[in-house]
């Protein structure tokens, strides 16, 4: 049995992918699904509703309202 550490099993050329490359911002497509998940909703018909009215009145900015 070996007791290879994950540092000394990474090849010399192995580099960190940079942050800004893991991480994607959402398309300017937001759907009613995306809405009522951020919101920590279970996907449901009253919630997609509910969902569907606030993109209504706030447009797809509504999503950026619910994240701190």
């Amino acid at each position: 049995m070996s007791t290879i550490t994950p540092d000394e099993s990474r090849s010399s050329d192995d580099h960190c992918t940079p942050d800004a490359l893991l991480h994607s911002a959402p398309s300017r497509d937001i759907t009613l699904e995306d809405l009522v998940m951020a919101a920590g909703r279970d996907v449901t018909p009253k919630n997609l509703d509910w969902a569907r009215r606030k993109m209504e009145k706030e447009g797809p900015t509504a999503i950026e309202r619910l994240l701190p």
